[in-house]
């Protein structure tokens, strides 16, 4: 080895761009022949080929097979490719004396994991004569978390990749608003000490305990019951993508034509990973999921995912096995056939035909990763899997019953404070088991020993009552509303523009910490405000919005340099169709005469972003309730009605043309979105005279899709979607 180090940077904060950057600087060195990016997991493989085709189209070749891998090395336009470890290692194995052996290479490895500082990794770096070897990774092994197992001259990162050259730690990428910090709830399971340093012997009898089915149906009870409030599941803000055909995306060799099979609808809120301690705890835990989910509510229903494969049965020091194994030959044959049924569950789910045969494995794996980082899997159970190197944005949640520790306690933890938008504040950890000291000792090795302060949440009481940062004293909510109810009280106007601009920062203030203070159980029943108070608030920060959005930029949220307007935060406490629908359901049923219900109706709609450019449908709708209507479904009826008539004119009063017309908005109801480029648009739009005025078609255009987007947006979230 000529020359070579390992880079710690802190895991989410664009250890992919670094690498792709190093990578491609280096590609160009005209004394280097190749560049090889080594992953660890199959379905980093295709992760990473889409990270890197985000930054420049073709700029590295991936590879199925190592078959493919050798094409690439003999391949001299292939400077950058990504391969697997094993793919490698098979690759060696297979072409002794090779030629590219002899060439000047570069190995990259993107995440220096233990399974890369073993046997694999001494027949790569034995095998090139001449090469550099770089690895990063978020959590290096030191000697307090090496594993005690595996060839003791390549125990930690500094020995397998030589010196560190660069650090940039979770508290410094938390101070950079790169990645969240987490908050963390410790929810008490058993009567007894959890601590995780017992003794052998008490820790069989604790792990009997902790495996007691009562314990076990509690934990799942709490989590069907809070997995609302811990995911904001119930919020109607941004729309995510979802797989049209996974068969294509698992199969895809040009990650160009990944767009096209995806599928854009609206969904709320986050999603979560279950960690537990082994795979007889996760069929226990899946079983007893599946018998409580047949009696929750409907707005309890949640769509479950399994997954677990082969790995060593000893527990390393940090509690995750590091390697995602997809093996499943391994599995006793009790494992493996329930594995086979939970999947039957999952293909019955969305249409799918795995099973833990080789292959099809391997897709059930790639497909559950897209299902989960589209929120399309509520919960994802796992044992180690999808405990490192995973990435979605959408996942704001982990639940815990497994001792974790160290660099594996933070990797885990770190699946979640992946950045999105401002409703995600942190990284939601839900511990059913006493991880506190190992989650201070876990931050002090990664970070410094003062970093808990900066990488965790404050208490509860802090958020609440306020709390001291240094010399500053940072107000609590219950101080906020304090001055919100006396200085504008609920229902009178807000007049003047100096008013106002106090109103929208002290409101965006309360909407901040009540952001996080709705995650902790303890603020259920103390939030002082009335849910009529905060949509009368809710409805008076909106038409300040609209205010000021008039002399702004109608696009920008901040609309002048000093007023920042949190309508992310608003849209999250949305009311909804259905609310609405629910209150106008108990107005018929009292005869259409309780007033009161009406002002509940309109106050909801007025305090909803969404709601407000339908309702004008909503009281025509409920004008046109008698003693025989059916809420639901005279509603449905009516929308539709009132879809297909808007539209019509829309297209005569704009002369558009009809079938184009009612194409254009059929794919925007598919996808999610009207599409605002392209040549749909100009089909619908009338033919214009070559001699009219060269503004006149632009005009034109802009008026129509003006009309086409408001008419979207009334109907979107009402309407089955279809015209």
């Amino acid at each position: 080895m000529e020359a070579g180090g390992y880079i710690w940077h802190t895991t989410g904060s664009g250890k992919t761009l670094t690498s792709f950057k190093t990578a491609q600087l280096v590609s160009k060195l005209p004394y280097v022949d190749k560049v090889l990016f080594v992953v660890d997991r199959k379905d980093l493989d295709y992760q990473t080929m889409r990270e890197y085709d985000k930054f420049e189209k073709g700029a590295a070749n991936s590879n199925t097979s190592t078959a493919i891998l050798k094409r690439q090395l003999e391949n001299a336009n292939a400077r950058i490719i990504i391969t697997t470890i094993q793919k490698l290692d098979r690759f060696i194995d297979r072409n002794k004396g090779h030629t590219i052996f002899d060439g000047h290479i570069v190995l990259i490895f993107d995440e220096c994991h233990r399974s890369q500082f073993g046997e694999m990794h001494a027949a790569i770096t034995k095998s090139f004569k001449k090469y550099h070897l770089f690895g990063f990774t978020g959590t290096p092994i030191f000697a307090v978390n090496a594993s005690s197992g595996g060839r003791p001259d390549f125990k930690t990162t500094a020995q397998a990749f030589g010196d560190k050259l660069h650090t940039y730690t979770i508290v410094n990428a938390i101070a950079d608003k790169n990645v969240l910090p987490f908050r963390v709830d410790y929810i008490s399971t058993v009567r007894e000490d959890e601590d995780i340093e017992d003794k052998k012997v008490r820790d069989i009898d604790r792990e009997a305990v902790l495996a007691a089915p009562e314990r076990l149906a509690n934990i799942v009870g709490y989590i069907i019951e809070h997995f609302n409030q811990k995911t904001k599941r119930n919020d109607k803000f941004f729309t995510h993508s979802v797989t049209r055909n996974i068969k294509e995306i698992v199969t895809a060799k040009d990650m160009s034509n990944v767009d096209r099979i995806m599928e854009k609808i609206r969904l709320s809120g986050f999603n979560s990973i279950f960690a537990v301690s082994s795979i007889d705890a996760a069929k226990k835990y899946y079983t007893e999921f599946q018998k409580q989910l047949t009696e929750a509510p409907t707005d309890k229903k949640l769509k479950i995912a399994i997954i677990y494969s082969f790995g060593v049965n000893e527990e390393e020091l940090d509690g995750v096995i590091d390697e995602n194994s997809e093996d499943t030959s391994g599995l006793d044959k009790s494992s493996r056939d329930f594995l086979e049924s939970a999947i039957k569950d999952y293909n019955a789910m969305f249409g799918t035909s795995y099973d833990t045969s080789s292959d099809k494995f391997q897709n059930y794996y790639k497909d559950v990763s897209e299902r989960v980082k589209n929120r399309e899997v509520d919960i994802l159970l796992v044992v180690n899997m999808f405990l490192t190197g995973f990435d979605a944005t959408t996942l704001n949640t982990l639940w815990v019953d497994k001792n974790l520790r160290l660099h594996g306690l933070l990797q885990a933890f770190s699946r979640t404070n992946r950045i999105l938008n401002s409703v995600k504040t942190f990284g939601n950890i839900v511990c059913f088991r006493n991880l506190e000291q190992a989650t201070n000792e876990s931050i002090a090795l990664f970070g410094d020993k003062e970093a808990s302060g900066l990488v965790l949440l404050k208490s509860y009481g802090e958020y609440y009552n306020g709390y001291k940062d240094g010399d500053k004293e940072i107000r609590g909510y219950k101080s906020l509303i304090e001055e919100l109810v006396a200085k504008f009280p609920v229902g009178e106007q807000i007049i003047g523009e100096q008013n106002q601009k106090d109103f929208i920062r002290l409101y965006g203030a309360i909407l901040r910490v009540r952001n996080i203070l709705v995650t902790f159980d303890e603020f259920s029943g103390n939030e002082i405000l009335t849910e009529r108070d905060i949509q009368d608030y809710h409805s008076a920060y909106i038409d300040i919005y609209n205010e000021f959005r008039k002399t702004g930029d109608g696009e920008k949220e901040n609309i002048n340099d000093d007023i920042v307007f949190e309508m992310e935060l608003i849209k999250q406490i949305e009311i909804n169709i259905d609310y609405i629908l629910g209150l106008v359901k108990q107005y018929h049923e009292d005869h259409i005469k309780n007033r009161e219900l009406l002002i509940d109706i309109n106050k909801a709609i007025d305090s909803s972003v969404e709601l407000r450019n339908k309702k004008d449908l909503i009281n025509q709708f409920i004008a046109s309730l008698d003693i025989h209507s059916v809420v639901d479904e005279d509603w449905q009826k009516y929308v539709e009605k009132k879809k297909v008539e808007e539209l019509e004119e829309i297209i005569k009063h704009e002369n558009l043309d009809h079938d184009e017309t009612y194409k254009f908005v059929r794919n925007a109801f598919r996808n999610g979105s009207v599409a605002t480029t392209g040549t749909a648009l100009a089909k619908v739009l009338p033919p214009v005279s070559r001699f009219s005025p060269g503004g006149e078609r632009s005009k034109k255009r802009e008026s129509v899709l003006d009309k086409l987007i408001r008419f979207f947006e009334r109907f979107f979230d009402i309407s089955g979607g279809k015209i």
